[in-house]
């Protein structure tokens, strides 16, 4: 069954900094390459999830993974723009320094290979969705408010619809061996969806307008079942796997 069309694709190479529009992804077994690939370690954290996030610190949202030499082949970032203006390199203890110094405690620079995710290696939203939340707030808040790795233009633009996915198979292009990502839960929403993306004020009104209109819950999570190439504009289909041609 088609539901739409690929309408945005987003990568956030460094865990809650800010992330970046594609045109193309190759979707890997670990999700978007590239995607979520580091994230800052609070070193005084002895949980299983240590991960400095913008929930915690705000002001990650507006520091800029960035390639300085131009190179857009390459998934991963090899710099990051601060707030102020300034560039350091990813590794650097410089950049260590001023996010321990505004976090108030000490971190560390991690790169995991299969990638650092909350739930699931695939988040995806639909337009329908967003201008729901938009229409009952008041706000125009935009797809990078809510941080998904794949947002999808529905046939029927219906807020929510993504709730029906659960348990099925999304495709995307023609072909068998278009890429697949099997739906497995709902997005329950954090604090974060709260967080202006170009200021990191909050807003609390936003999760409050989801939690009234739908559980605080938007958008879903889901596992890649067949890697392959993600394209905006592509045909998006629910239906069944068949093995991949030779």
């Amino acid at each position: 069954m088609e539901l739409g069309r690929v309408k945005a694709i987003f990568c956030y190479p460094v865990k809650s900094m800010a992330g970046k529009s594609l045109d193309v992804a190759r979707m890997s077994w670990h999700g978007i390459e590239g995607d979520r690939r580091f994230a800052f370690r609070r070193l005084n954290d002895k949980s299983g999830i240590p991960w400095l996030t913008a929930s915690k610190l705000p002001q990650l949202l507006l520091y800029k993974p960035f390639r300085a030499d131009g190179n857009t082949a390459e998934a991963l970032p090899m710099h990051v723009r601060t707030p102020a203006g300034k560039e350091y390199e990813l590794r650097s203890d410089q950049l260590r320094e001023e996010i321990s110094n505004l976090y108030g405690g000490d971190v560390e620079l991690m790169n995991l290979r299969h990638g650092i995710f909350d739930e699931a290696s695939i988040s995806i939203i639909s337009l329908g969705t967003m201008h729901g939340i938009e229409h009952e707030t008041g706000r125009e808040l935009g797809l990078r408010r809510f941080r998904p790795n794949v947002v999808i233009e529905t046939n029927n633009a219906e807020p929510f619809e993504e709730d029906r996915w659960v348990g099925q198979t999304l495709m995307f292009g023609e072909g068998t061996s278009r890429p697949a990502v099997a739906v497995t839960m709902r997005d329950e929403r954090c604090v974060m969806v709260n967080l202006d993306p170009d200021t990191a004020e909050p807003d609390s009104e936003v999760m409050k307008a989801i939690v009234r209109m739908n559980g605080n819950c938007a958008g879903v999570y889901g596992t890649v079942v067949r890697p392959g190439e993600l394209r905006i504009g592509q045909v998006v289909t629910s239906g069944r796997v068949g093995p991949p041609t030779a």
